[in-house]
């Protein structure tokens, strides 16, 4: 069956979980892109309009993950017929909520809808990637959670290698992103390319115990292995403004701890109620407005559906 249009929902994600770089990740109830597929009698994929980027994303469909992935879809289906996209981006941009993955995956769900919902979740991994890939590396930390939902565990690029971890119930999150763009690449160059045999055994350690933590669901302990990263933190601090002050602020009203979300500069607090959260919330923006610095603030909690049809027709 094919349709004349399908829209798509892809959440925004948060890769690392602090400890957990590039093998962790968890979906974020809101907020998402949005992608409408319609079909066309061209082949090849066209990007007709993005919306809420101010501009900054090419609409070249080779370039943008977005178009990308709607390309990767079709070969897939194996069909002659083109696809225009309409991008929403909800996500800004640079910002450590997985905004190219989100619009990826939502490519890739929307064009599959299109035409009648042939390939399965897994089988739009791999577009997903290709379109993730030119911006960022063929990794599925922010794809896998994207697509999936949840909180994932990620020990490769096949679906196979993806784990499912439980969604502890009362946990809550409290984001806040500072007006000051980090892109993937720059918060990738400051890392270090080898460490010493100590620093690997409590990292290890550290994702031991969060893991352990979230079977359990255990908040408390769950913050503090997330702030137990001894490589990636570290290298990157200094392109978050007030990380430190940040956490703090947020554990003075409430939170259990505080990490960077992917390669920032969001700033997510672990929190197990959600009036606590706005309170987090509230406070770490009165923190940046102090500093004379804009930020945008939000709670939310875990996406279990994770991306997903809105609409065809």
């Amino acid at each position: 069956m094919t349709n004349t249009s399908a829209e798509a929902f892809a959440p925004a994600t948060m890769a690392n979980l602090g400890v957990g770089f590039d093998v962790l990740g968890l979906a974020f109830h809101e907020p998402g892109d949005v992608v409408r597929a319609e079909l066309t009698d061209e082949p090849g994929v066209t990007i007709a309009d993005i919306e809420g980027d101010g501009g900054q994303l090419t609409r070249d469909p080779e370039k943008n993950t977005a178009g990308i992935a709607a390309a990767s879809t079709l070969k897939r289906l194996g069909v002659n017929q083109g696809v225009r996209l309409t991008i929403r981006k909800n996500l800004p941009l640079a910002s450590g909520l997985g905004s190219s993955s989100a619009s990826a995956v939502a490519a890739a769900v929307a064009v599959n809808a299109l035409f009648g919902d042939t390939l399965s979740m897994k089988e739009l991994l791999d577009p997903s990637l290709d379109g993730e890939a030119a911006v960022s590396g063929r990794h599925a930390d922010n794809v896998a959670p994207c697509l999936f939902g949840g909180i994932t565990l990620v020990t490769g690029v096949d679906a196979n290698e993806i784990k499912m971890l439980p969604i502890p119930p009362s946990l809550h999150l409290a984001l806040i992103t500072p007006n000051v763009a980090v892109q993937t690449a720059v918060a990738r160059a400051v890392l270090p390319q080898s460490i010493p045999l100590k620093t690997m055994v409590l990292q290890t350690a550290y994702m031991a115990r969060l893991i352990d933590a979230i079977y359990r669901g255990d908040l408390s302990e769950m913050a503090r292995a997330m702030e137990g990263d001894q490589v990636i933190e570290p290298a990157r601090a200094h392109l978050m403004p007030l990380l430190y002050e940040m956490r703090q602020i947020a554990k003075s009203n409430g939170a259990f701890g505080l990490v960077i979300s992917g390669a920032g500069p969001t700033l997510c607090a672990i929190c197990n109620d959600e009036k606590i959260a706005q309170r987090v919330a509230q406070a770490m923006q009165a923190g940046y407005d102090a500093a004379g610095i804009e930020s945008a603030t939000r709670c939310t909690g875990i996406s279990t559906s994770g991306a997903h049809v809105l609409r065809v027709n």
